[in-house]
């Protein structure tokens, strides 16, 4: 199995943390997994200090100083899992909502399509898949992801699953180098950026329509196994204020409004609305080091 590096953002987790399921799978696969603490409250750092010691070679915990979301904390840590030079590196919820069985399939699915440089978990209610969700966050996922949809103009069932993977490579940190604008919604303009940099390509052929060339690479993969793990600090009513960093969003990245090609700003200007919400530490900030590796 090919090298993996996975990320855990972690705030507040230390009643919900499934120690025995990650120590399951240091015990039966190469995978890393790099917990990054944002600044937690409770006793999170030292559950994961204590967890680390179990096995030290594949089990990290990065210690961020103080609460800066879970978009940064998720680029921090990838930023130095990247510095591993795995093959594959990507992000996970803590809650384990999607199972960590599901990363080997995520990689199956990489190394059997490799057009496919970005993979998202989705969470489609069909037959033969155990998708568990409660009515009203499902309500409140479905109007969203048609929002997100409709600012990122492409077919995309659904942007918000915590578990994604991403080939490694210095065009995957280039994804990562910068702040996010927003705490919460930086899966979507992940994938704005994402949409920046293919368009940025030299070989990019400009007369294949956008939403082809990057159905060719991102690609959703139908979770089999999802369920609702209650302590999400995600509610319904977060809607219209999620609505609003959508629009902040779609004004930071113009292309996102314009049917034909074009180039995404190499900087985008935080909006008026988001100043003060974003962490505008430079990427080249030293970044604490991981206690274990």
């Amino acid at each position: 199995m090919s090298d993996c590096t996975i990320i855990i953002p972690c705030y507040n987790e230390a009643a919900r943390l499934d120690l025995q399921g990650f120590v399951e799978l240091a015990s039966r696969s190469e995978h890393r997994v790099l917990f990054v603490n944002d600044g937690s409250t409770d006793r999170t750092a030292e559950v994961l200090e204590d967890l680390v010691t179990v096995n030290p070679h594949q089990l990290a915990a990065l210690h961020l100083p103080s609460n800066q979301g879970k978009g940064e904390a998720i680029r921090q840590g990838m930023l130095r899992g990247l510095a591993a030079h795995p093959t594959y590196i990507g992000y996970w919820d803590a809650d384990l909502a999607t199972p960590l069985s599901a990363i080997d399939e995520f990689i199956g699915y990489l190394e059997t399509n490799p057009a496919v440089d970005m993979l998202l978990g989705s969470r489609v209610r069909m037959m033969g898949h155990r998708i568990e969700r409660q009515w009203a966050r499902h309500a409140f996922g479905r109007l969203f992801a048609i929002a997100a949809a409709t600012t990122l103009r492409l077919p995309i069932y659904d942007t918000q699953c915590g578990a994604k993977l991403l080939r490694a490579g210095e065009s995957t940190r280039q994804l990562f180098e910068r702040p996010f604008l927003t705490r919460w919604l930086f899966d979507v303009e992940l994938l704005a950026r994402y949409d920046s940099w293919v368009r940025d390509m030299a070989e990019y052929d400009d007369r294949v329509p956008r939403e082809i060339e990057l159905s060719r690479r991102i690609h959703e993969f139908p979770l089999s196994d999802w369920r609702d793990v209650a302590g999400s600090k995600v509610k319904p009513l977060d809607l219209p204020h999620a609505l609003w960093q959508l629009r902040a969003i779609r004004r930071a990245y113009p292309s996102l409004s314009r049917p034909a090609a074009g180039r995404l700003p190499s900087r985008p200007e935080t909006p008026a609305s988001l100043r003060g919400h974003v962490n505008t530490n430079d990427s080249r900030a030293d970044v604490p080091e991981p206690r274990s590796c």
